[in-house]
């Protein structure tokens, strides 16, 4: 067994180990990545040969993180692991944006990468590591790839880049970025911010590549000690290079041409394009002639054709596919309010992009659930994204959620998170969803724009309004042009997708994936000012369709009221098997949870009723008012004794007013003078400091005769003392005050 094993420092103590040749032997490549005790297994496989006329690279990269890996039990009725979740989607696609760009042009065999957490810890997280290991995988294979690449998290924190920051130290930062690279270019830059400048971020990446660039030199002597240098001899293309001159030469010019005409309708212009490339083939092929074989190269040589032609064409007029100047926006329109049954919604259009996103307020019953193996805990703010077939005019079978509608939605979700106010503030869970209607180019960033829009419409009372624009470039040599606001057609051939959110004030999200090699500082700097300038124009739209939050909610809104409760008063508002809160909320029509939160009981009562939500608080706030003496009530009578007669005077509150009680002259018995669920008006006049006896009397609060004397005291058993026989029970419940539920016992699970 040859085992072998790189390990380098971070710079500050914290090692990072890459082991390879001890498991999955029997991959293409296989390695393991170890910080602290959070260790991950990659492994590679490829096939040997291609499918028939496949021209791009079938990568595909699955990430999964095992429960046994931090000693859990998966959830759910099975106990083990199923689908990915949306987080382990999120980190397959990261790793799968790093590498797919360095596999060459000309390989087209299926690879396939897995990523598997194996162990974990609760402070380091398994996603800075994900392409680390990938890569190392590869490096040890004899797959084609142009590598090494890595990745790290970057964070500003206290004012200093931290490099993979402990999980603990993430919520507070003010920059939390993952940054992949090469030793020589970035490659893909996902995270959120908390209002940052241009000059943070770009700090942010300076730092995180240096710290690359020792991981990358560490993978390339893991290459060499493993002897994997020489990588496997591939053919995957059959060309026909005198096609190809033939083809550049007869469309070259006419795409060039037809790229300055500024055709803004994305459907015009590909079927003009279409019509460039038909007209080829009519002029020298024949239905005889124009095999497959024939066909499938001509696609890809006009394909490689239209894109030189369209780059250029930028590069020397300085002018858009559709016209645009480099810096121009298209055209932006957007409405609010625009379904009457939703509790906020927004139309937002750029072009001919478009977003109908929706807000739907719940309550804190509603928040999702987060059970993974290394994240754990409830979301109370959702962003989902759709994008159906018919958005680009497609015959598409809807076959669940795609990673893609998954990567979008979550890099929205970041932009907006930040402007949220604080859960005091705004108690309800918030659900966003953006449906796309129409895409051509930046719907997640349309989405960003749409959502803002309907979160002000539903009157969230967001700190500031955030929008979203994506920048593009294209280069060639010493040339480029940073574009804003890019259509589909300039990220597919063009060389960066830039995505860049936040308010007036700061970058809030950023998504950005780099196809060149090469790419300055300089360059980055003004994509994102630019990007800063487009930012503003769409803030100043989105102001002008709605300056700010409404006030209030709309009124089908269900309202949420959040009171505070002593935390030992939580268990009698619950009740023996929930039996006082579900009694509570089916008599009010109400939802009512409660969380406890050090020595407080926080509880949120949500109703379309206003009445209805003040009559659960004055339920709730009587059970947890402490009985003082000299306190009137009206109470009602739950049975009658021989003695005296058992009163509640609050809920799951009684006491005994004793026959002498009742009146000022002499009573021989209640019965028949008092029947259960007669309301009465008693004062408390007593409350023994030993056992919490309470004591009431009608007596008291009735004028008191002239010339009254008191009679002899009565006995012991009359004047309420240990009463004996088949009231003994009766006497002792009613001296505590309550059953013990109502005096904060046991709580049931499921809720807090």
């Amino acid at each position: 067994m040859n085992i072998i094993k790189k390990t380098f420092d971070l710079g500050d103590g914290r090692m990072i180990e890459i082991e390879t040749g001890k498991l999955a032997k029997q991959a293409d490549g296989s390695a393991v990545v170890r910080m602290n005790d959070t260790m991950l297994l990659a492994t590679v496989c490829s096939k040997r040969e291609v499918g028939e006329h496949v021209d791009f690279m079938p990568l595909t990269v699955d990430y999964q993180e095992k429960y046994a890996a931090l000693g859990r039990f998966p959830g759910g009725f099975f106990k083990r692991e199923a689908r990915p979740s949306e987080h382990e989607i999120l980190i397959a696609r990261l790793v799968d944006r790093a590498l797919r760009p360095l596999f060459p042009d000309n390989f087209h065999a299926e690879v396939q990468v897995q990523i598997t957490l194996i162990s974990g810890d609760h402070n380091t997280m398994p996603d800075q590591l994900a392409a680390l290991a990938a890569a190392s995988a590869l490096a040890v294979s004899d797959i084609p790839f142009n590598g090494p690449v890595s990745e790290v998290r970057v964070s500003y924190l206290d004012g200093q880049y931290v490099i993979n920051t402990p999980m603990q130290d993430i919520e507070r930062a003010d920059l939390d970025l993952i940054v992949a690279a090469t030793e020589d270019n970035i490659m893909m830059v996902e995270g959120e911010m908390k209002e940052v400048s241009e000059e943070c971020m770009l700090g942010a990446l300076k730092a995180a590549h240096e710290a690359i660039k020792i991981q990358c030199r560490a993978i390339a002597e893991l290459t060499v000690e493993a002897g994997k240098t020489e990588k496997r001899e591939y053919c995957h293309e059959v060309n026909d290079e005198e096609l190809r001159q033939r083809v550049h030469d007869a469309v070259y010019s006419q795409c060039y041409e037809f790229s300055k005409r500024g055709i803004a309708n994305k459907h015009q212009r590909e079927e003009g394009f279409e019509a460039i490339k038909q007209a080829f083939i009519d002029a020298n092929y024949t239905e005889e002639t124009l095999t497959d074989e024939v066909k499938f190269m001509i696609d890809r040589y006009y394909h490689d054709t239209e894109r030189e032609a369209m780059r250029d064409m930028v590069l020397a007029e300085r002018t858009r596919l559709d016209g645009r100047q480099l810096d121009e926006i298209r055209p932006l329109w957007s409405e609010v309010n625009y379904l009457p049954s939703a509790h906020g919604s927004a139309i937002f259009t750029r072009g001919e992009t478009q977003s109908l996103s929706t807000v739907t307020l719940g309550t804190k019953l509603d928040e999702q659930i987060i059970d993974g193996a290394v994240i754990e805990g409830t979301r109370r703010f959702l962003l989902h994204y759709n994008f159906p077939g018919f958005a680009t005019g497609e015959v598409k079978g809807n076959r669940g959620l795609s990673r893609r509608e998954v990567g979008h939605g979550h890099l929205a979700w970041r932009a907006l998170k930040e402007v949220l106010p604080q859960q005091v503030d705004c108690p309800y869970t918030i659900r966003v969803v953006s449906d796309i209607l129409e895409s051509n180019g930046s719907s997640s960033m349309a989405t960003v724009c749409a959502g803002c829009l309907a979160l002000m419409d539903a009157g969230v009372q967001i700190r500031k309004p955030v929008a979203g624009i994506a920048m593009g470039l294209i280069s060639k040599g010493d040339k480029w042009a940073v574009l804003s606001d890019i259509l589909g057609d300039e990220d597919h051939l063009g060389d960066m997708d830039f995505k860049v959110c936040g308010t007036r004030d700061g970058i809030t999200a950023c998504q950005m994936d780099i196809k060149v090699d090469g790419l300055s500082y300089d360059v980055l700097a003004k994509a994102l000012e630019q990007a800063r300038q487009g930012r503003l124009h769409i803030l100043d739209h989105i102001q002008s369709t709605i300056a700010e939050p409404r006030a209030d909610y709309k009124p089908f809104v269900p309202r949420i009221v959040q009171i505070q409760i002593p935390k030992e008063f939580i268990g009698a508002v619950i009740g023996k098997g929930g039996e006082v809160i579900q009694k509570i909320q089916a008599e009010t029509n109400t939802i009512i949870n409660i969380e406890e939160v050090g020595e407080l009981g926080i509880v949120d009562v949500a109703s379309q009723n206003k009445d209805d939500i003040e009559a659960a608080i004055k339920w709730i706030k009587e059970i947890c008012t402490v009985p003082e003496v000299g306190q009137i009530y009206n109470a009602k009578v739950t049975s009658v004794v021989e003695f005296g007669a058992f009163l509640e005077f609050l809920p799951g509150k009684e006491g005994l007013m004793h026959i002498s009680e009742y009146d000022w002259g002499r009573t021989e018995t209640l019965e028949g003078v008092l029947h259960e669920g007669d309301m009465v008006e008693v004062k408390i006049i007593a409350v023994d400091d030993k056992n919490g006896k309470l004591k009431l009397s009608r007596r008291a609060l009735l004028p008191k005769p002239e010339g009254y004397q008191e009679e002899r005291p009565a006995r012991r058993s009359e004047r309420g003392g240990r009463p004996s026989g088949g009231h003994s029970e009766r006497g002792e419940r009613g001296s505590r005050g309550g059953r013990d539920s109502e005096r904060g016992g046991r709580r049931p699970s499921g809720r807090r």
